[in-house]
């Protein structure tokens, strides 16, 4: 079986495209580079791996890599971190709309006329940006006010538009919502920007690895955004590897979705105190302030994990605890080598 990946220089697709090809898939990845610049993969020379550098807006492209593939895992978006919303509000929606006009043309093509069997979408926790239903359980999205974020409300027109491919022209598809996720290889992206947060500068980035540089570099007391009450589900990327693979291939995920996450509550305060006394191993009393929280800063992302566990066997089971002992020291590394 052989899979073309969108985005497949990005985060999570790092864990994803390993997970593939250890499940004994042929795996195409698509990237054009273009959020951290030319990155180096453990894989990249695996025999089963063929990297192509292009855009995901590219449809001829696309149909060329999709001759030959059997599953397409429409992953390549602009993303970031929640001050990347505020920053991008129109390239979020304009470019992340051409991305996925692009994937559904290409996969509609190949699905006709090639041997593509599906279309698997990453979608994103964003599109329940606006819900008040916790833990949140599939389809409250079409129940809930739609997202007030361009990049949530994207995000969303991309789970209609594997509706739509499907009542036309019958593709089958599956929706995956991965939730918060945490691990190695998160860096800066080129079109960060030096950001303060208290006496430390930022790259525009997510909560686990800004706190942790904030930690190393010395920050007491540590600042962080709003009261900390903001509640997320920290899940590790191996894990949301695992998830996607499993509604690539199996039989009950056609058209459907799935959250995909811990069932791990924490909010932003129990993270920091957690991640300090890690780092400062209790000799230093955990000590914070307060800054003013971003517009687009959910105060609440807690999905309802039953049915990825009831219909496809899938849980995410990585620890915090585990997760940050993996992070920490990889944090560490990329500070000391200046990439952080």
């Amino acid at each position: 079986m052989k899979v073309l990946v969108t985005g497949s220089a990005g985060f999570i697709n790092g864990y994803l495209v390993q997970e593939l090809l250890d499940a004994g898939y042929d795996v195409v990845g698509l990237d054009n580079y273009s959020k951290y610049g030319r990155v180096a993969k453990s894989y990249d020379s695996h025999p089963r791996y063929r990297f192509v550098e292009g855009n995901a807006k590219d449809i001829g492209l696309l149909k060329e890599l999709l001759e030959d593939c059997d599953h397409f895992v429409a992953a390549a978006a602009m993303i970031g971190g929640i001050s990347y919303f505020h920053e991008f509000a129109y390239d979020l929606i304009a470019e992340n709309e051409r991305i996925t006009a692009a994937a559904f043309d290409a996969a509609l093509h190949a699905h006709k006329h090639a041997r593509l069997q599906k279309i698997t979408v990453v979608s994103s926790s964003m599109v329940f940006e606006n819900t008040k239903e916790y833990p949140t359980p599939e389809g409250a999205q079409r129940r809930c006010p739609p997202p007030s974020s361009t990049y949530g409300f994207q995000k969303l027109a991309t789970e209609y538009f594997a509706q739509g491919a499907w009542e036309q022209y019958q593709l089958p598809y599956t929706i995956a919502r991965p939730f918060n996720c945490v691990g190695v290889g998160e860096r800066r992206a080129l079109a960060d920007h030096d950001i303060m947060s208290g006496n430390i500068k930022l790259a525009m980035s997510h909560v686990v690895p800004d706190l942790v540089q904030k930690i190393l570099k010395g920050q007491d007391p540590l600042h962080i955004l709003g009261k900390g009450n903001q509640v997320r589900h920290y899940t590790y990327g191996g894990d949301l590897a695992k998830g996607i693979r499993v509604c690539i291939e199996h039989p009950a995920a056609k058209n459907n979705d799935f959250n995909l996450s811990t069932p791990a509550r924490t909010n932003v305060l129990e993270l920091a105190e957690v991640i300090w006394n890690k780092i400062h191993k209790g000799q230093k009393p955990f000590r914070y302030v307060s800054d003013p929280p971003y517009e687009y800063d959910v105060q609440e992302r807690s999905p309802n994990v039953t049915k990825a566990r009831e219909v496809l066997g899938f849980e995410a089971l990585t620890t915090l605890d585990v997760i940050l002992d993996e992070i920490i020291p990889w944090i560490e590394e990329q500070i000391s080598v200046g990439q952080m």
